[in-house]
């Protein structure tokens, strides 16, 4: 596997990786490195091969080109030397950037077969987060790097239906492209494993957003819904905790400083990704605040997910996939980018606990009937499919 990301801190990728393990697929996961990392690392029986490559988050766009560059290269050296030791039967390429499809050129050329796992639409990705370097030659451009790449690759899967609608969409044959969901495992976010907080049990109602601090977010609408419900409902004690990081982490604390919410947004940086559900447990409601836009209209936060497995009611912006995935009377969908309708939503929960109760085991039900331990089974056969036909083609099984 290959991905530009610090492999720790990416369910997804991490997700995948332990299911192939448990299945008795050795895997190694070529990814970024942290200062102080060791270059080499086993976690949960997974090969983590850390590429001397850090991120730039919040960085500039040529930084960010220069990050994936370095890191293309590195991974396709990489991955082409240790190929000669350990005969791989398949390359997965997690994106982005959609041209580190072409790291694993070299292998491809051998006879291994690349699947690409599309994490996000590229092209309207970077519209959204690189607004002033976008244009319709950038786009085209992004466009015809991404059908370049789901060619050089066997298969292809992405994360939810209206992703591979819009890749069929643009002319990615049907059978080519698959959906593997992000959807947690409930082994993981498992309410069991804590003690239970009935709802606003100490007098505060507390919310929990779990996920990264960047525009794409509307973080800073729920610190304004979070300032609406304290004028509106002064009687009303609320406590907004947050964990995450990214370049919107500053404003979005000079924000809750203006609205005079300072003593209710509690910001707790990143935390690992083992440790997000005893968060969630302690908390009473789950925000999963996101702007829309084109990119975000093909997209749905795994943060609704986490927080419904773990016995949450949800409150999430209505956007297009929310509500493909989730019936009315189960998640509490609000305009995005309007404060006012969030703090409703907030108010709604509180104040109806038959309802609450309600929307809460309907949105379960729906996680577990799309959990992740469900979701493995397809992927994992997907996989042996792709290593079989290289296998079959004359490559060496891979080392155990």
């Amino acid at each position: 596997m290959l991905v530009h990301a610090y492999y720790d801190e990416d369910p997804r990728v991490r997700r995948e990786a332990e299911s192939l393990v448990a299945a008795g697929r050795p895997v190694d996961v070529y990814g970024l490195r942290r200062d102080g990392d060791p270059p080499l690392g086993d976690l949960d029986g997974v090969a983590v091969h850390r590429l001397d490559v850090r991120r730039h988050q919040g960085a500039g766009l040529p930084t960010y080109l220069a990050e994936y560059l370095a890191f293309l290269a590195r991974a396709s050296w990489a991955v082409t030397r240790a190929h000669r030791r350990r005969h791989y039967a398949l390359v997965q390429v997690h994106t982005p950037p959609d041209f580190l499809a072409f790291a694993g050129l070299p292998l491809r050329v051998a006879g291994v077969p690349i699947l690409l796992d599309l994490h996000e639409a590229m092209p309207e990705f970077f519209r959204s987060r690189f607004p002033r370097a976008s244009n319709p030659v950038v786009h085209r451009l992004l466009l015809l790097t991404e059908r370049v790449s789901i060619g050089l690759a066997r298969a292809a899967v992405t994360v939810n239906p209206a992703m591979a609608d819009r890749l069929v969409g643009l002319g990615v044959p049907a059978d080519k492209v698959g959906v593997v969901a992000n959807s947690p495992s409930l082994a993981r976010f498992d309410p069991g494993r804590f003690d239970r907080r009935a709802f606003a049990e100490d007098g505060t109602v507390r919310l929990v957003y779990a996920g990264a601090l960047t525009p794409t977010y509307e973080v800073d609408v729920a610190i304004d819904a979070v300032a609406e419900i304290r004028a509106a409902r002064p009687d009303l004690a609320v406590r907004f905790d947050v964990y995450g990081r990214g370049d919107a982490a500053r404003p979005l604390a000079e924000r809750a400083r203006d609205r005079g919410v300072e003593d209710a947004v509690a910001f707790h940086g990143r935390i690992p990704i083992e440790d997000v559900p005893a968060a969630i447990a302690t908390a009473d409601i789950g925000i999963a605040p996101t702007r829309r836009d084109p990119f975000t209209d093909v997209s749905l936060s795994t943060k609704v997910f986490e927080y419904a497995a773990m016995g949450k009611p949800v409150v999430a912006s209505r956007l297009p996939m929310v509500e493909r995935t989730f019936a009315p009377g189960t998640v509490y969908a609000y305009e995005p980018g309007d404060p006012g309708a969030l703090a409703a939503a907030i108010g709604a929960i509180v104040d109806d606990p038959l309802a609450r109760e309600a929307a809460v085991e309907r949105t379960a039900a729906i996680v577990a009937a799309s959990s992740w331990e469900r979701e493995a089974e397809g992927y994992v056969a997907l996989v042996d499919r792709l290593a079989g036909d290289a296998l079959e083609g004359g490559q060496a099984a891979p080392d155990a």
